[in-house]
């Protein structure tokens, strides 16, 4: 992790721990001076946290350290050691301040809380990103910079369904039901689902299986197990699912035509062998790469036009004869994103 340095003061360390310590309990209304006041971009600290652990965040270390370089950031560091815990992130964020950083990309545990931690950090004067995923309902941060699921959930399943001839049961496997992204994703498959008029059944929808690798193997040896022969075709909007079905279907042999989610390596081996017919990708390193250079923009005087604007970061639908040019693609998004960012949601003097 990159190293941090400590600058703030007992004072603000105190403010920080009465506005952090639970998911949106404080009334402070008063903004430290240090942290509103525009900087240059080089007393910048720039902090990326997601929930917890999860191969997903994994490109988001590095872009940490391609955003200080390329942006002159003073730091960038990723924390992920919030274990899935609203309050444990909340602890974090607060370490995290009190230790200089002064500018946050937030991948919040709790889309029903987490608007409360980003208005608590803003009434500290702190600019505040929500990325790869928007809070239900409004969106308090400054913006927030997120695949919109339900347009890749809904990618995905045409082309799983393009993939079984447009005819035949699908499966749809995904992750925590009650996130509010997971019902998006939810309601992209049954976009898609519909628009086939009968002719595809979505027989079930599997929640609650993104936990872990181990997790999502078990559900899909027992899905295979219970329903395979009756399946012909598995989408999927979560990643561990996304590996899991890839491996599982491979060594059950059966016909199952399946469209993962992101890049992991046995997902596009799976492609290259035609074990599986596709994945759709989203764009993490956009995510924390253009979330970090507009929070430095709004630490350094910049104003959103419209505060709490939600982004889409892109998604993109990969088959076999993609592989060697999807992440041509991911890069030209990202850079436009940039461009767009600059031209049409900050306002800069």
């Amino acid at each position: 992790m990159t190293r941090i340095n400590v600058k703030l003061g007992v004072g603000l360390a105190v403010l920080l721990a009465v506005g952090l310590s639970g998911a949106g309990c404080t009334k402070k209304s008063d903004s430290d001076p240090a942290a509103s006041a525009a900087k240059t971009a080089d007393k910048v600290k720039v902090a990326l946290v997601p929930g917890g652990a999860h191969p997903y965040f994994q490109p988001w270390k590095t872009t940490a350290g391609k955003a200080k370089t390329d942006f002159k950031l003073g730091d960038a560091t990723f924390d992920e050691t919030a274990g899935w815990d609203q309050t444990k992130q909340n602890d974090v964020l607060k370490s995290l301040a009190a230790q200089g950083f002064n500018a946050f990309g937030i991948f919040g545990v709790s889309p029903d809380n987490i608007n409360s931690t980003f208005e608590d950090l803003k009434r500290q004067g702190y600019p505040v990103a929500s990325l790869a995923s928007c809070p239900a309902g409004e969106n308090k941060a400054d913006f927030c910079l997120s695949t919109d699921v339900e347009v890749a959930a809904y990618k995905a399943a045409k082309a799983t369904i393009d993939a079984m001839g447009g005819t035949g049961n699908l499966v749809h496997l995904t992750g925590n039901k009650v996130d509010s992204n997971t019902q998006r994703r939810i309601k992209g498959v049954e976009k898609a689902v519909a628009e086939t008029s009968g002719k595809v059944v979505l027989i079930e929808n599997v929640t609650d299986i993104d936990k872990d690798l181990q997790t999502a193997k078990k559900a899909v040896a027992d899905l295979l197990a219970a329903k395979g022969k009756q399946i012909q075709g598995i989408v999927n909007t979560a990643y561990n699912p996304s590996v899991a079905s890839a491996e599982g279907v491979k060594q059950s042999g059966l016909p199952i035509k399946v469209v993962a989610i992101d890049d992991d390596k046995t997902i596009l081996d799976a492609i290259r062998d035609g074990s599986i017919s596709g994945t759709v990708l989203q764009n993490p390193v956009g995510q924390s790469y253009v979330g970090s250079y507009a929070l430095m923009k709004l630490s350094t005087g910049c104003t959103m036009k419209t505060s709490g604007v939600i982004v889409d970061s892109g998604s993109f639908v990969v088959t076999k004869t993609g592989l060697d040019s999807y992440e041509a693609q991911r890069t030209a998004k990202t850079e436009e994103l940039r461009k767009q960012f600059d031209a049409e949601y900050l306002s800069c003097k």
